[in-house]
């Protein structure tokens, strides 16, 4: 009797155990619906969720609505600063704040897709994740050189060449000169390589262009790896030589492996510049921008920017399936030395509480102008998107009132 008892007992045991660990899985919103929980069901305080919003649409960003007009007042007076991609009317500042998995609360047009700008990083960096992860690059400290191939540009009606365009190059080789040669994927990555020359009619040395003007094309070139320097044309050599290893569009690849399992919507759109096209396996192929640098790049709503924040919250891990490899999240999530908030593209880190003096310093944040921020807190299980807030000591203001929710 007393062993049956035992018996009994370790059952019982094993089934409690059992329900308590269902009753605390974390949950994923199927595609096409979210479920939402007020802040008092989920244990929040709900004067401090509604003081965050509050804040957050009074810190709305001064810049004009109007993202071209925008561009011109900023982008727009570097050299070579003419706009080549799409752009678009933004919306109201907008947020979505996503606990424990639900959401708990939300505000602006969290449903409209407006420019997210160097957001799109993120994205471009988890297209050469899957790469990575499924061999296509055999080691991120590759060099990204051995990856690529001449390429075509696509030309359309363009059959015969003029006289003063012979002997002039026909195709592109973004890697081959003799520094280009030797920078890794985890360089660009990084945005540490330093790597030279034109792309799409943008010359690198015109993004962000340095106060001096005589150090635009003559300087010495950085050794790979030991200055970082945020740089678009950059990152958009990065998006080709990423689209010659998959062969494919990227924003087919994001769709496949990442956008589409996550369930986010079919609304969003990740787009390039209107002469970034090149010839692949016959057909034309638009390289995609890693920005808004100049127009393009992703076009999203912020509900599908919280999924894909919550997908990094779970280290890549969407119910079950791993769609990033946890060692790639790791990566992505180790300091730079040349800038140790930053990891990969665009996940910006909290080192040492700097960035986000408010937030725990495990808390990161995928970046874009505007600014648009998807905050990722695994110590809360806490998802933020915030869009068209100010200034960065905005956004930790916005942060710390949310954290206060919890901290109650």
């Amino acid at each position: 009797m007393l062993k049956q008892n035992i018996l009994l007992a370790f059952l019982l045991l094993g089934i409690s155990s059992f329900s308590q660990k269902k009753t605390t899985q974390s949950y994923f919103p199927p595609a096409l619906s979210w479920e939402q929980k007020t802040p008092a069901e989920s244990g929040l305080n709900t004067d401090k969720i509604n003081e965050a919003i509050a804040f957050a649409k009074s810190a709305e960003t001064k810049n004009p609505r109007n993202m071209e007009i925008s561009h011109y007042q900023s982008f727009g007076k570097e050299p070579f600063g003419e706009g080549i991609g799409p752009f678009s009317e933004r919306g109201d500042p907008t947020g979505v704040i996503v606990y424990k998995g639900y959401i708990v609360a939300s505000w602006g047009e969290p449903s409209r897709c407006d420019m997210t700008h160097s957001v799109t990083k993120s994205f471009l960096s988890s297209v050469i994740g899957v790469a990575v992860d499924q061999g296509l690059i055999k080691n991120i400290n590759d060099m990204v050189a051995d990856y690529v191939p001449p390429i075509e540009l696509f030309t359309p009606g363009q059959v015969n060449r003029s006289a003063d365009l012979i002997g002039q190059p026909q195709l592109l080789y973004p890697f081959a000169t003799t520094h280009n040669k030797t920078l890794t994927w985890d360089h660009m990555l990084r945005q540490v390589s330093d790597w030279e020359g034109t792309l799409w009619g943008k010359p690198e040395w015109a993004d962000r262009p340095d106060a001096d003007a005589s150090k635009w094309m003559n300087r010495k070139r950085n050794a790979p790896g030991t200055v970082y320097e945020y740089n678009d044309v950059r990152v958009n050599a990065l998006a080709l030589a990423a689209t010659s290893v998959w062969r494919k569009p990227l924003p087919q690849i994001l769709k496949q492996y990442i956008m589409d399992p996550i369930g986010a919507s079919n609304t969003w759109r990740w787009t390039g510049y209107r002469n970034a096209w090149i010839v692949l396996d016959g057909q034309p192929v638009q390289s995609v921008s890693g920005g808004g640098h100049w127009g393009g790049g992703m076009f999203i709503n912020a509900y599908d920017m919280a999924r894909f924040g919550l997908l990094t919250l779970h280290r890549g891990n969407w119910n079950g399936k791993q769609l990033l490899s946890e060692q790639w999240v790791k990566q992505a999530l180790t300091p730079t030395p040349a800038k140790t908030d930053y990891g990969y593209m665009n996940w910006f880190l909290n080192t040492d509480n700097k960035l986000l003096p408010s937030a725990p310093a495990s808390a990161f944040m995928h970046v874009g102008n505007g600014n648009n921020i998807i905050y990722v807190d695994p110590e809360h299980d806490i998802v933020a998107v915030v869009r068209w807030i100010s200034d960065m000591k905005s956004i930790d203001a916005t942060i710390k009132k949310i954290l206060e929710a919890i901290n109650k």
